[in-house]
């Protein structure tokens, strides 16, 4: 297929205000329509790039979601963040020209490809765009700080509720629902992200359920009480 039968421009796109900056002039906007190579499709269950391959682009989520995971000594995968449309996959590439993980799609997913060359030449001449990598490169410390402190200092109960709330927050800034998800990763992902074993999240989903905070169907996940799962994040542990 001819990339350019999908090519749309950024500035036509209804997340370009989650992955690309604003206030933009007419001539910097069409110079930024540039950025982007061409489209990609990816089939749920297949890697947009995986640990060792050559880094040569950043990609911008168009649909879909992706999970993200190392592979530990043992052999196990470690699953080290959960994407979304108008979030910005491949930046661990940039440090060593390899990337570092796996980028998986937990969906039919379609992705931005913006080569890195491209995106370093326009940043000289498109200060905005130089100042919004930054912003994602620092966003990306900020939530590894968060995994960080979520691993380190959280019950069970605190880190499911954590997660629920960063979901569905991030979903509602993409016009969805602020109380009703449909979580695109398995149970056992889930308790790889948190560091919690696949009965654990079970279990704590059930209790959730049952002191009425959330409804849970398979996948679906109604919160009925968001007042609740924050204040189970915010409630510190006794000792």
């Amino acid at each position: 297929m001819n990339p350019d039968a999908i090519k749309v421009a950024c500035s036509n796109c209804s997340l370009r205000e989650l992955c690309m900056p604003v206030g933009l002039t007419p001539d910097e906007q069409d110079l930024l329509d540039e950025l982007v190579a061409n489209r990609r499709k990816v089939k749920r269950g297949v890697p947009l790039f995986s640990n060792g391959d050559d880094f040569i682009a950043l990609y911008a989520i168009r649909t879909g979601f992706f999970k993200t995971s190392v592979a530990t000594e043992d052999g196990r995968d470690q699953v080290t963040g959960f994407q979304m449309a108008g979030e910005i996959v491949g930046l661990d590439g940039i440090v060593g020209n390899h990337h570092t993980c796996d980028a998986i799609a937990l969906e039919d997913a379609e992705v931005c490809v913006m080569p890195y060359n491209r995106i370093e030449d326009l940043s000289r001449e498109v200060s905005a765009l130089q100042t919004h990598v930054h912003k994602i490169l620092s966003r990306e410390i900020v939530r590894e700080h968060g995994v960080l402190l979520l691993l380190g200092s959280m019950r069970a109960e605190e880190r499911l509720a954590a997660f629920l709330l960063n979901l569905v927050q991030r979903l509602h800034a993409r016009g969805f629902s602020q109380s009703e998800l449909v979580l695109r990763m398995t149970r056992e992902e889930i308790g790889s992200y948190l560091g919690l074993k696949l009965e654990t999240v079970s279990r704590t989903f059930s209790k959730f359920a049952d002191d009425g905070i959330v409804e849970v169907k398979q996948r679906h996940v109604r919160i009925l009480n968001t007042q609740a799962l924050r204040n189970i994040v915010n409630t510190p542990a006794c000792h």
